[in-house]
């Protein structure tokens, strides 16, 4: 696991009115998904691309665990970094399992030590070696071949992965699959993902925490909660949907709505503290009683009730609108 840091991070192109990206500090956690969200032109890319030395920042550093990037060989540092772009970049004259062993086979790693592990990291993106190891990219579709690419990234087990709109290109249905299928992974590999999206809701799903960028700032850095909870401004506000009652639901927690109420009622059945408001609605609605909400460890926190749920929103409402 490796840590990204941007300390007072700024990079200027020849010729152009404003720089790309503008004095830019804030740091990613080691095993930790992180989203930059923003519009075109916010410099989202421009900053992903310098943590692998595709670009060295004008003024400031790019530090992993501590180290800054400008000084380390690029080559050397990006072995050790996983990439995944839209476009996925397969070669269509080598098979699955040559484009997925490509970044060993140039380290020098003979193809009977590194097959074992090609295996297993296409069995993890959900294609079974005996049924795709030999096809080529253009027997694909678009989501298989994203997955090849997500598999050749993690080839080299990088302690961090950049990925640049890699879904951007799917259709919805495939879309979601594979953000599932990346929570899911990293739920087993650890990496420190730094995620470049425009799409809000892509953001609010896979990460951890969320960098907004607007013409090259950072305007506001925090988790998903954090952000639609507390947009630090009207530019937040809008581009997350803060305001909007079905973005509430769907990602705000359950423990934002417990009953203040000093006596609990008998409740029906419990539910976990990561519950989205969305679901705990549904299942309160159903059962027709109060939910107990409890920790991951089963401690009791508190219970929920529909009137509870209807206050916090409204509460949230009137405080994000002010």
């Amino acid at each position: 696991m490796a840590s990204i840091t941007f300390s007072q991070v700024t990079k200027r192109f020849p010729g152009a009115d404003r720089p790309a990206v503008d004095t830019v500090s804030f740091t990613v956690p080691a095993d930790e998904i992180c989203m930059l969200l923003g519009t075109s032109g916010s410099g989202k890319t421009t900053l992903l691309r310098m943590v692998n030395r595709l670009g060295d920042p004008t003024s400031g550093q790019v530090l992993i665990d501590g180290v800054p990037t400008t000084e380390q060989d690029p080559i050397h540092l990006r072995r050790g970094i996983g990439y995944v772009i839209q476009q996925v970049g397969l070669f269509p004259h080598l098979t699955v399992e040559d484009n997925v062993r490509l970044v060993p086979s140039i380290t020098g790693e003979p193809a009977a030590k590194s097959r074992p592990r090609v295996e297993a990291l296409l069995r993890l993106v959900g294609l079974p070696p005996a049924e795709y190891r030999r096809r080529y990219p253009s027997q694909l579709s678009g989501g298989q071949a994203q997955r090849v690419g997500l598999a050749r990234a993690l080839a080299a087990d990088p302690a961090i992965l950049l990925m640049d709109e890699p879904f951007g290109s799917l259709d919805a249905i495939t879309r979601g699959r594979m953000q599932q299928e990346l929570l899911r992974m990293q739920q087993e590999l650890h990496k420190t993902i730094l995620f470049v999206t425009h799409d809000v809701d892509e953001a609010l799903t896979l990460g951890d925490r969320i960098a907004v960028l607007a013409e090259g700032r950072l305007v506001q850095v925090g988790t998903p909660v954090e952000l639609l909870a507390t947009p630090a401004n009207a530019f937040v506000r809008r581009l997350m949907g803060a305001d909007s009652i079905v973005r509430q639901f769907e990602y705000l927690p359950v423990t934002l709505a417990l009953d203040a109420a000093g006596v609990r009622p008998h409740a029906a059945e419990s539910i976990t503290a990561d519950t989205t408001l969305l679901e705990a609605l549904l299942r309160l609605i159903q059962s027709e009683q109060p939910a107990l909400v409890v920790e991951e460890a089963g401690r009791p926190i508190g219970h929920v009730t529909l009137g509870s749920i209807s206050r916090s929103v409204r509460r949230h409402r009137s405080g994000v609108q002010a």
